[in-house]
């Protein structure tokens, strides 16, 4: 359990308008715990959620097949959450750890239940990630395909197990709104894809515990909504899984209020949580994907619902698939910088690194791809479905000419260049030079003040090392989140920005871009600065970064001034496909792609002591996570040294295209 300082922290960021929120909130839930009221009649005349198109379903074979196989998988109890493989989902248990085997209680006020303390749950995002529901709306899909009798009835024997083993506010499902606003759009795709199912209107439109269920998640998110420094994605979830439900389930006295309500919920969340330029305030690109997503379900359901929606929505998202079209790599995929916990909104099919493609597609299907967008593949089973509910409109907002390289609001720039006689040949280049984070707590945010990404041809060379893990295990949240666990320089051992706990930042750096010069060739040259250890060790850390893809060369400098003999460390964390040599400071960089043998040598500078690390646990160094609760061994060199009153450390990678 969090001790009495981070209660004391977390007071400190809140500002008096969220303070008297959260004192509100707590006394409905006192008075929850005593009385949870009824949920009224449903209309007699009622009716699920618009179905889908004609035709909605005659998708590539290969993506049918994807979403068959996978349901095959479940039928035989077999489906894999954050890394951990299962084979118990015939008949889960919806309060199980999988990874540590602890179960939390079911039958406990949610809001006793101690969700952060891992010995109490377990991993608290295992026991809720089942329960969003994503393998139902897979197996519905299954139904939906090839009609397969064994996918329906599954769906109905989990959803009649969920509804009875979790009344409302009774245990750990009841505790974080952005569980109950994805759960709620999982069963609107569930009932939309079993509308042919002879027994659909017996689970969901006739069944009392259905129709009482879908009403508490709705009432819930209606008089608990995330407020102040914790309204980051968890608002956008919150109200786009209010407005999907409110659409499809219009069976409720509340439902038009809903309705209004939580679309303007929505939107506003929408606009706190983007930049002008359309990149996500949290500084954390898996997140920018889920914002998208949950806005691009929202607007389907809309759409379907023919429900009309302020410009402001379409022209929000429209900047935001912009904005990601314009930072993917050569392989479609986006930045690795923040958190990232595998969120998805809608799934039909299994998690892969298709979902950034696929939300393209989709974002495609509403709006069009402008001219610069890189090609996509076929769409995704989800990106399929969601296209087929949209309807074509044209936005006011205007799009950009050409592909942006600098989000000066966000700070993210991409220096991007390619071999002079290789068209399809990309050297991907992020730079950071952006704020902290969101909000007063910056919740997931890391310490990663002028860090970079390099990638060449879609191969991670330096890479961001990801998430790994939020509740348990706070020695690896620390160390994933930290300066040192990101490609920048710690000073003195401590992060450049002040942690207050594992989703909460005190203090934060200071990052600007001061410039940004990128040539029509290529050739580019990016420069930040950040003040995260200026009050702290009298020191100021500028980077500057030039990219030559003629020469191929990338040339990192970073320039420590003020604060003399404190001591310095330089990170650079390979991907997890790269080898690594290191001798008397070159390090030579070796990896495989496009059926060739691939290598780029590292200068590194000589003022510092280097050394190479690789899966080592105490302290962790070493490590790159691919997705939320993984991690392997990955090469980490780190140069070690004492600054003097003006330091600079010259870094220098050269490859053969």
């Amino acid at each position: 359990m969090p001790s009495v300082d981070w209660y004391l922290r977390r007071l400190s960021r809140m500002g008096p308008a969220e303070i008297c929120a959260r004192f509100e909130n707590r006394v409905l839930v006192e008075r929850r715990r005593h009385r949870v009221p009824e949920a009224p009649a449903v209309r007699q005349t009622r009716r699920g959620p618009a179905p889908l198109p004609a035709g909605a379903l005659a998708m590539p074979a290969a993506t049918r097949d994807r979403v068959l196989a996978a349901g095959e998988d479940l039928l035989c109890g077999r489906w894999e959450t954050f890394g951990v493989p299962r084979e118990d989902l015939v008949a889960p248990d919806w309060w199980l750890d999988p990874a540590s085997g602890r179960r939390a209680a079911s039958e406990k006020f949610a809001f006793d239940i101690a969700y952060r303390d891992p010995n109490a749950v377990g991993d608290i995002k295992q026991i809720w990630e089942l329960s969003r529901h994503h393998h139902l709306t897979v197996l519905a899909a299954g139904w939906a395909l090839d009609g397969d009798e064994r996918c329906a009835e599954r769906v109905a024997d989990h959803l009649k197990s969920w509804w009875a083993g979790n009344p409302p506010w009774r245990g750990p499902h009841w505790i974080s709104g952005i569980e109950l606003g994805v759960r709620l759009i999982s069963w609107t795709w569930v009932r939309r894809l079993l509308a042919d199912w002879p027994r659909v209107r017996e689970v969901f439109d006739d069944n009392p515990e259905a129709q009482a269920q879908i009403y508490q998640h709705q009432a819930w998110l209606a008089a608990m909504p995330s407020v102040g420094s914790s309204a980051n994605n968890h608002g956008v979830a919150e109200a786009a899984g209010r407005f999907v439900a409110a659409c499809a389930f219009d069976w409720y006295p509340e439902s038009a209020r809903w309705r209004a309500e939580s679309l303007e919920a929505l939107v506003t969340a929408l606009e706190r949580n983007t930049f002008g330029s359309g990149l996500n305030r949290e500084q954390a690109g898996d997140y920018h994907g889920l914002v998208l997503e949950l806005g691009l379900v929202a607007l389907a359901e809309a759409d379907a619902a023919r429900y009309p929606v302020p410009p402001r929505l379409p022209e929000l998202l429209t900047a935001m698939a912009d904005a990601l079209a314009a930072v993917v790599d050569a392989r479609l995929r986006g930045p690795r910088h923040g958190d990232g916990d595998d969120g998805q909104a809608l799934a039909l099919e299994a998690l892969d690194e298709r979902r950034t493609a696929g939300l393209l597609s989709a974002a495609a299907a509403a709006f069009g791809a402008a001219d610069w967008w890189p090609a996509l593949p076929e769409p995704d089973a989800r990106a399929a479905l969601l296209g087929a509910l949209f309807r074509t409109r044209p936005t006011q907002r205007p799009r950009p000419a050409q592909r942006p390289d600098h989000f000066p609001d966000a700070g993210v720039t991409v220096l991007r260049g390619r071999a002079p006689d290789r068209p399809d040949s990309e050297i991907w280049v992020r730079c950071d030079g952006g704020p902290h984070g969101f909000g007063s707590i910056a919740a997931h945010a890391h310490a990663d003040a002028l860090s970079v990404e390099v990638r060449i041809d879609g191969t991670e060379i330096l890479a961001d090392p990801g998430t790994y893990c939020y509740h348990t295990e706070p020695q690896w949240r620390a160390a994933f989140r930290s300066s040192r666990g990101h490609n920048t320089v710690e000073l003195d051992g401590v992060d450049q920005s002040e942690s207050g706990g594992p989703f909460l930042w005190t203090r934060h750096a200071r990052s600007r871009v001061l410039t940004v010069h990128q040539e029509p060739g290529g050739r580019g040259r990016w420069a930040g600065e950040h003040d995260g250890y200026l009050r702290r060790a009298g020191t100021r850390h500028r980077r500057v970064v030039v990219l030559d893809p003629d020469a191929g060369t990338l040339t990192v400098r970073d320039i420590l001034s003020g604060g003399a003999g404190r001591t310095c460390r330089l990170s650079f964390h390979l991907g997890p496909d790269v080898d690594l040599d290191l001798h008397a400071g070159r390090a030579t960089l070796r990896w495989a792609a496009g059926g060739r043998n691939r290598e780029a040598a590292l200068e590194l500078p000589e003022a510092l002591t280097w050394s190479a690390h690789c899966g080592e646990q105490d302290p962790p160094a070493g490590w790159y996570s691919p997705g939320f609760g993984r991690k392997q061994p990955a090469w980490l060199l780190t140069g070690l040294g004492t600054t003097s009153s003006q330091t600079e450390l010259t870094s220098v990678m050269n490859w053969r295209w």
